[in-house]
């Protein structure tokens, strides 16, 4: 059987070459400190590991709603509507394997081939993939550095087309650190609404913001709740990356060709890990906000430690676990200081040129991903590098 050839250039690694040259450096004996994984440093909290091993010991061992089950759904509902201003009928919300499997099943039911779809560069590249499985064609509208990344109008508007079917947004933002204000997103809500377009809003990073930033919901906006599915999982704040649990929320007249896909890729989650996440959001939120603050903490450290090497300029992350540094000022590419810092340093970052073309000039580093101590180091490190360039 001759396959059909299909060219995807998204995907879930990240630079092959500083991956493998990371992994055999790490087989080898190397102490590398990781600061390019995405994911939580801190362990599952408690409460909820104790609800998944009840859930076991209960027998919550079986077949479940397809959209998950309804005791979680209600439970989402709720969140929904105190944290996000959202009001959603319970079967308008379908728990996911991850927002990973969310943002697929939606991007599955709602891109036709030929579609197009506009990601705002520096984007996530995760994206990408699923967007060209649909058969869509990804547009990129670039986002000026200059600006901190901000949401601009006439960059979004330039891109759309008569084919345009969605716009993907995420925020708060990966790799910027930036938590979008209710202005920026009234740019995009006032032009899917008069070109009649999609959103899928990834919110990952809901909970975790710092200072006076706070997140909104733009399918919360007005005229954006029917055009809006956003997409949301435990990875993050709650350190559940391991669990593969999330969720999306769409207006009902959307659920059944996202609900079609779901049921043929994985029937319904995992019974026992929607009771883990139940409890995760009905109960204490004391370990979540201590999670919060420890990488307030570590940012801190990193932002200060970046402004003071030489070429390097930081702008301070309003949200998530990332500092996005522009290093342009070294002469270097992205991909080379990444490679550099890897082989001196001891250090792994990811080249912010895997994000887009306006990524370039910057590297991205995930100050969640290690604790503190290894933070501190990384820093030390990176500061004897560049003061030796």
């Amino acid at each position: 059987m001759k396959w059909p050839a299909r060219r995807l250039t998204g995907g879930s690694r990240k630079s092959f070459g500083m991956y493998d040259e990371a992994a055999a450096m790490d087989a080898a004996g190397f102490d590398l400190i990781h600061l390019e994984f995405g994911r939580p440093h801190a362990d599952t909290p408690d409460h909820i590991k104790a609800a998944a091993k009840a859930a076991l010991d209960a027998g919550i061992v079986h077949y479940g709603d397809f959209r998950g089950t309804p005791s979680f759904r209600k439970a989402l509902t709720r969140k929904l509507r105190e944290f996000n201003r959202l009001d959603y009928a319970i079967d308008e919300v379908l728990v996911c394997n991850g927002l990973t499997h969310a943002s697929f099943a939606a991007m599955m039911a709602a891109i036709d081939p030929g579609d197009e779809v506009i990601l705002l560069d520096p984007y996530y590249p995760q994206h990408i993939g699923k967007i060209e499985l649909a058969g869509g064609t990804v547009v990129i509208a670039e986002l000026d550095s200059a600006n901190n990344f901000a949401i601009s109008r006439d960059k979004i508007a330039a891109k759309i087309t008569e084919r345009t079917r969605m716009i993907v947004l995420v925020n708060p933002a990966n790799p910027t650190g930036r938590v979008y204000s209710r202005d920026e997103l009234q740019h995009i809500a006032a032009l899917a609404i008069e070109h009649d377009l999609l959103v899928l809003s990834d919110e990952v990073y809901e909970h975790i913001t710092y200072g006076n930033a706070k997140h909104v919901s733009i399918a919360s906006l007005p005229g954006m709740r029917e055009r809006t599915i956003t997409c949301f999982a435990f990875t993050k704040a709650y350190s559940m990356d391991g669990w593969r649990v999330g969720y999306l929320a769409a207006d009902a007249r959307l659920m059944p060709a996202i609900l079609r896909i779901a049921m043929t890729d994985i029937t319904h989650v995992n019974v026992f890990v929607q009771e883990g996440a139940r409890a995760a959001i009905e109960g204490p939120q004391d370990a979540m906000l201590a999670m919060v603050e420890a990488d307030r903490r570590k940012r801190d450290i990193v932002v200060r430690a970046l402004n003071q090497m030489p070429g390097v300029t930081c702008a301070e992350p309003e949200g998530t676990i990332y500092a996005f540094p522009d290093i342009r000022g070294t002469g270097l590419s992205s991909n080379e200081l990444a490679m550099r810092i890897l082989h001196d340093a001891h250090v792994v970052v990811e080249a912010g040129s895997f994000y887009g073309p306006a990524g370039e000039g910057h590297l991205r580093i995930c100050f969640g991903s290690e604790s503190e101590k290894r933070v501190v180091e990384a820093m030390e490190r990176l500061t004897r590098l560049f003061n030796s360039l």
